[in-house]
């Protein structure tokens, strides 16, 4: 017996797009699954765009407003791919409703944000879901379970990057994006949060960091008009970017590992270029998102020398066997949407959480708001173990 569940997607820029087409697929490679989706709403304020979004993907119906989204008894959960700044209040609105939430990184701007938002699914009794996609890739869950092994034995440092250009050319327009008050603590919400999660989600608890943080492209042209994804505005009135284009970060686990977190949006010849490398004492783990498929690893007992492997994952790592029969065949970022929808539902299936959750939405934000605390101060900061 397989269920109908409305769902809803409020904001429909590119990630609202990524969510819809996960939802469309989800049961293509989980048929297993007892739900099955069904595109009841689409929300989004930007003149014209929900009912193109209805149109091309066939959402029951379309508004201007997510609040309507909120009181439409069709709809049992809701993707939340709206700006940063509205993830709270349409966040805790959606949950206070009874709706299973799927929402996007980082939910909200600060770690106060992040808990009212856990607070208000933990309150309804609803299951909540995070867009930490990263964390999906079968290969960074065999990396995952090699380190948790003992594969590599102890860790003893780990390097952590995601850098960019979507913000490298000086034209680009002043969005939400670049605002303190919308756009939160700009490249730490946008990519570093990611790394956060990463860090924990191999690594465990951090128990302290100390973090530098720069502008690099100080103003910027405003918009004429709406705008989506990361446009131009040559010729606009200038104005000043107010939040972060880079980070570096310390950090210390509470395993006594060390590691370093830079994240930069601005990076010229970047280009996507996330990944890790952890070092143990015995041997390395090392990620590409470029190379999203496979690892580099090096264990064994000659510690010098010791030759590096690429491993490609297969069937037996994480979530892969549901997209490919065979080891090197390519996965893509849009699957690792599929894989978060999935977990979402089967959340919801069986009451209880599979994927990242909302607490580790809050830990995330945490590691953040102290990024931001240290970057000021010139301190180290220290934080509570989960």
């Amino acid at each position: 017996m397989v269920d109908a569940l409305g769902v809803a997607v409020v904001g429909f820029g590119w990630m609202g797009r990524v969510h819809t087409q996960a939802y469309s697929r989800v049961r293509h490679h989980y048929p297993q699954l007892p739900l099955r989706p069904e595109l009841v709403a689409v929300a989004e304020e930007v003149p014209g765009r929900a009912e193109e979004a209805a149109e091309r993907y066939g959402f029951a119906s379309a508004t201007r407003d997510w609040r309507e989204v909120a009181a439409d008894p069709r709809v049992r959960a809701v993707s939340v791919t709206a700006p940063n700044f509205l993830h709270r209040e349409i966040g805790v609105a959606m949950a206070e409703a009874g709706k299973h939430l799927w929402i996007e990184k980082p939910v909200g701007l600060t770690g106060e944000d992040a808990r009212a938002v856990a607070d208000a699914v933990a309150r309804a009794g609803v299951q909540g879901a995070v867009g930490f996609n990263y964390r999906n890739a079968p290969a960074v869950e065999a990396a995952r379970d090699l380190i948790a092994s003992g594969g590599i034995g102890a860790v003893t440092h780990v390097r952590i990057r995601l850098f960019s250009d979507y913000a490298a050319h000086p034209d680009g327009a002043l969005t939400w994006r670049y605002e303190r008050a919308r756009g939160g603590s700009g490249v730490l919400g946008d990519l570093a949060s990611h790394g956060a999660d990463l860090a924990r989600f191999l690594l465990g608890d951090i128990a302290s960091l100390t973090a530098d943080t720069a502008v690099f492209v100080p103003q910027r042209a405003r918009p004429a008009g709406a705008t989506a994804g990361h446009a131009l505005a040559s010729g606009g009135e200038p104005g000043p970017v107010e939040n972060e284009d880079y980070v570096n970060c310390l950090l210390r686990f509470a395993s006594g590992a060390r590691g370093v977190l830079e994240a930069c949006r601005v990076s010229v010849g970047e280009q996507n270029s996330y990944g890790f490398e952890v070092h143990g004492t015995r041997g390395a783990v090392f990620w590409d998102f470029r190379r999203m498929n496979e690892l580099g690893v090096s264990r064994g007992t000659g510690y010098q020398d010791q030759p590096v492997s690429t491993v490609y994952v297969g069937p037996g790592d994480g979530e892969f066997a549901a997209f490919q029969p065979g080891a090197a065949n390519a996965m893509g970022y849009d699957d690792l949407k599929v894989v978060e929808a999935y977990r979402f539902l089967r959340s919801i299936a069986q009451g209880r959480p599979y994927g990242a959750t909302l607490a580790d939405a809050v830990r995330s934000a945490e590691l953040l708001d102290a990024m931001a605390v240290s970057a000021e101060s010139g301190v180290w900061v220290s934080l509570p173990s989960s």
